[in-house]
């Protein structure tokens, strides 16, 4: 015969003495400085998460984020070069309008 009221509250017990890991926060200066490591001198994620005492997916997300805002930089900046020129040769064309 089984006693399934001591099998479940084993169970419980089991489940309430796992350790639950307490979720840290990294400043951007700390993210930004683990990141460069990666991108700037080359080391791998593994690497650099190993040392830093990271998950390798945090700091692959951290990558991967400042990877995705450095594209979405050089395009804006792109058109603001664009929108420049355009404003520059519209400039001369009524300067020169206006003698």
């Amino acid at each position: 015969m089984v006693d399934t009221i001591r099998e479940a509250d084993t169970m419980s017990t089991m489940a309430d003495t796992k350790a639950k890991r307490t979720r840290r926060s990294f400043t951007e200066d700390y993210k930004t400085g683990a990141v460069r490591l990666v991108l700037d001198e080359g080391k791998t994620v593994a690497g650099v998460a190993r040392d830093l005492g990271l998950t390798e997916s945090s700091l692959r997300n951290w990558v991967e984020h400042a990877r995705a805002e450095l594209v979405r930089l050089r395009k804006e900046l792109r058109i603001v070069q664009e929108e420049r020129e355009i404003l520059k040769k519209a400039a001369a064309f009524f300067a020169k309008q206006s003698r």
